[in-house]
């Protein structure tokens, strides 16, 4: 499948234009980490679909993500395992499978925090073209502020990837500005 194979499947599953921008984002951040990371092009690939479609299910069948999607979304349209394991790692209180591999590792840091700093981003007036660590870092202390995105995730994936939260949010602020 290629990249518009998938935008294409996501839609199919996803109407909402904030998650499918979501899925655009932690794509774009996966892809950006891999290049980083002087991946192979094939695995470049991978990196952007496990982003992309990690959320693929989570509209029709919220009760059954990311199982649905793993257990047959992506297999049905012959999606790398290592893409379909990153998947299901990204939500291991779900499905048991806790990020081990690179992949995974970085697909876990980077869903929870793009969500937030996209969040983040919606109450600035040049959304992430200024924007600083210090922004995104004032905000995560602020309970109340995306109450829903859980702050250990976050802090577990820059652990996860071996860097400091602050560097890992000013890759991103990078990534989504450029």
């Amino acid at each position: 499948m290629n990249r518009q194979d998938s935008i294409n499947l996501l839609k199919q599953y996803i109407e909402n234009e904030n998650l499918i921008n979501h899925c655009e984002m932690v794509a774009k951040a996966m892809e950006a980490y891999a290049r980083h990371l002087d991946k192979a092009q094939e695995e470049v690939e991978h990196w952007w679909e496990a982003g992309l479609l990690h959320d693929i299910d989570w509209e029709k069948y919220p009760d059954e993500h990311p199982n649905k999607a793993v257990d047959e979304i992506l297999p049905e349209h012959g999606y790398a395992e290592e893409v379909i394991e990153a998947v299901k790692a990204h939500a291991p209180e779900r499905t048991g499978k806790y990020p081990e591999t690179e992949i995974e590792r970085y697909l876990f840091a980077c869903d929870e925090l793009s969500g937030f700093m996209n969040a983040v981003s919606l109450m600035r007036p040049n959304a992430f073209d200024d924007m600083k660590v210090k922004s995104v870092t004032k905000k995560l202390k602020d309970s109340k502020f995306a109450a829903n995105v859980p702050r250990e995730d976050i802090r577990k994936g820059a652990e996860l990837i071996g860097v400091e939260l602050r560097e890992h949010i000013q890759f991103l602020i990078n990534v989504f500005k450029a």
